[in-house]
């Protein structure tokens, strides 16, 4: 294909998963509605607005990752976050008791999880990076014996905790996008929109990045610094939605690698809202689906998980990891 078909398929395909997400987001908020439509609005929005954030979080902080580790198989969840996030549960609930810990302020309970996790990442970034500038794939290692440590941590306390605490534990660690709190989400709108704009103001140095350090440096690119930058927008982006709505791991892989397979065009002007327009069809529709059709019977971050696991095998199989 010829440069400029490229660019007018890339735009299309653009328009047609941004119109999927629309009519996603539509259906949403409308399918089985009953009674006063400002009551139905403004609880059905709250949490739109919930699993918005989470979607346009985890597909761009993965898009991000994946650029700076020239790696299309690992995402942010490799660098522990997910673990962190499952021992601080642990740990509260250990120490505390799970009534203490349920009745402990959404917010307040918030700010304790986005706190230890960006207070987490900024200081495995001084460590690697303070003063000797080293590869990411370094910080991507540490990440996983780290993460290996949270989880053993965590399967410690978890054998010991008492089994009614337990209970309530196993529920907090999965995923939930039934979040009503609108400072809570006000908040995090806030943030990751920011951190979304300031990604997309970068697109020319991430097309750059995306062919390797050797010929972003050769090409002007100071590659330790702008990884750096990237790196604390994927630890904005991750602590975010993890702390929002809890761990989810596979998803990202999912919507990033699908955005790069339907777009054409490999700039990341294009790969960006790709993947947020796939991850809001895959969020607020699979909740459709999921409140409509089967009536909650299910939790979608298990579904989510496992479609994203099935992706993750077959992309191993196929060996298509850069």
């Amino acid at each position: 294909m010829s440069p400029e078909m490229i660019l007018r398929a890339s735009v299309t395909r653009n328009l047609l998963l941004a119109a999927l997400a629309l009519l996603a987001v539509i259906g949403f908020l409308t399918l089985g509605a009953r009674g006063s439509w400002s009551f139905i609005l403004a609880f059905r929005g709250t949490r739109l607005a919930a699993i918005l954030i989470v979607a346009c979080a985890i597909a761009v902080s993965t898009v991000l990752f994946q650029t700076i580790t020239n790696n299309r198989i690992l995402t942010p969840a490799i660098m522990g976050f997910d673990a962190l996030y499952v021992l601080l549960q642990t740990v509260l609930v250990f120490l505390f008791g799970a009534s203490a810990v349920s009745s402990l302020d959404q917010r307040a309970m918030f700010l304790i999880e986005l706190t230890a996790m960006l207070g987490f990442s900024l200081a495995l970034y001084r460590l690697l990076f303070g003063k000797v500038a080293r590869d990411i794939h370094m910080l991507v290692l540490v990440g996983i014996v780290i993460g290996i440590l949270f989880r053993s941590l965590s399967g410690f306390m978890q054998r010991i905790i008492n089994p009614d605490d337990f209970v309530v534990l196993q529920d907090r660690i999965f995923a939930s996008f039934n979040i009503t709190d609108t400072t809570l989400v006000g908040l995090c709108a806030v943030i990751t929109t920011a951190a979304a704009a300031v990604a997309w103001r970068m697109n020319a140095k991430l097309d750059v990045m995306a062919l390797g350090r050797d010929i972003s440096t050769s090409l002007g690119v100071d590659y330790t610094r702008t990884s750096m930058q990237v790196l604390a927008l994927v630890a904005v982006l991750i602590s975010v939605s993890t702390a929002l709505v809890g761990p989810v791991t596979f998803f990202g892989l999912l919507v990033a690698n699908l955005a790069y397979q339907l777009t054409p065009s490999e700039k990341h002007r294009f790969i960006l809202p790709a993947a947020t327009s796939i991850a809001i069809i895959a969020l607020v529709g699979g909740q459709t689906i999921l409140e409509r059709v089967f009536k909650f019977d299910t939790a979608l971050s298990i579904i989510v998980e496992f479609a994203g696991g099935l992706f993750f095998i077959l992309f191993l199989l196929r060996g298509r990891g850069r």
